[in-house]
């Protein structure tokens, strides 16, 4: 009888074990009482040299944002704007170092690190940034240059035309000679080509410099006119498009990270990043109108060339080509045929039905 009675002890113990272990499933809420444990995101980091607020840096916070959607939660990005996690020169071989798993910044604020894809700051005549960062894009990938081995491309995108600002007026050639124009980067060979002598100063600088006669001029996107107020201490806009230069902005992520991320994440990420090139491109052309529009508003001259003062500045700037092509000729470097693509996508984009 003892033997019987523990049995049956014994048995009534599990049933109840195994009844409470039920109900406690059941509290968690899940399909069949089953608990399910959500697998932690994927979680990466992006460095930004744009401040908060700049439209570039809340186009590309929409774009991480889309990635979260479309990836059910899967994938979180944190995005460090402002240049807080990485400053901007170093924003890319942060990427490739793993300081941050994505990463935007310029090409150019590393000069010499991408020497073919140089070309693509060349004023080659954008008139758009819608133009300049479909042209961009494509030419990066096809050309796929070893250069920006270590990191996956995911998309770049380029500012409008960089036009002249200045505190007289320029309509020809020959009012550029002993100019002091504000440039940097590649933007200093065009001014010393136009005849005018180039001062490298960063943007935060030029409004004073220009209110002080520092210099008489800066090359830059009419959108900063507004963006930094310049548009306050100068006199006129001499639409320069002709000879617009543009400025190549990538967005890479860090190789390693991008080949262990699942297909299906990888392809949302391709997808995303295609949809944002036309993002980012309408983005610059939005900024581009706000900044003439407040430089109209401010009674501003607006100077366009004469069709003979176009070809004469794109005839003063073809050295500048020409030394891009013999330079990366000695690289071993397509730069001829990376060049005449770039002419030929503009040409092709800038036509009634290319945008």
């Amino acid at each position: 009888m003892n033997r019987r009675r523990w049995f049956w002890a014994t048995a009534i113990v599990v049933v109840v074990a195994m009844s409470l272990a039920l109900v406690g499933c059941k509290k968690q809420g899940e399909p069949g009482g089953v608990s399910v444990t959500k697998a932690k995101p994927i979680e990466l980091s992006y460095s930004i040299f744009f401040p908060p607020t700049h439209i570039q840096c809340t186009t590309a916070e929409a774009w991480a944002r889309e990635i979260e959607k479309r990836t059910d939660g899967r994938v979180k990005i944190t995005v460090y704007a402002g240049g807080t996690l990485t400053a901007a020169p170093q924003v890319y071989e942060g990427v490739v170092n793993g300081i941050s798993d994505i990463g935007m910044s310029c090409f150019a604020y590393t000069l010499g690190r991408f020497p073919l894809l140089e070309g693509l700051d060349l004023p080659l005549g954008y008139p758009s940034g819608t133009v300049a960062t479909r042209v961009a894009t494509e030419l990066v990938e096809k050309y796929e240059p070893a250069e920006v081995a270590g990191t996956h491309v995911l998309y770049i995108h380029a500012h409008g035309p960089g036009l002249l600002a200045s505190k007289k007026p320029v309509r020809t050639l020959e009012d550029l000679k002993g100019l002091k124009v504000r440039a940097t980067g590649l933007s200093q060979k065009v001014v010393t080509a136009l005849g005018g002598t180039p001062v490298a100063m960063p943007q935060p600088d030029t409004y004073e410099a220009l209110q002080k006669n520092v210099v008489d001029a800066t090359l830059c996107p009419i959108e900063t006119l507004k963006g930094w107020k310049q548009g306050e201490v100068i006199s006129s806009v001499t639409d320069a498009t002709a000879v617009g230069y543009t400025t190549a902005m990538f967005v890479v992520m860090n190789e390693q990270k991008w080949e262990s991320l699942p297909a299906d994440v990888q392809k949302v990420f391709t997808d995303v990043s295609h949809e944002w090139v036309a993002q980012h491109g309408q983005a610059w052309d939005q900024a581009d109108a706000e900044g003439r529009e407040f430089v109209n508003g401010l009674g501003r001259e607006m100077i366009a060339l004469t069709p003979e003062q176009q070809q004469r500045w794109k005839e003063a700037v073809k050295p500048v080509l020409d030394a891009y092509v013999a330079a990366a000729r000695e690289k071993g470097l397509p730069g001829e045929e990376f060049l005449a693509d770039a002419q030929a996508l503009i040409a092709q984009y800038s036509g009634p039905t290319g945008q």
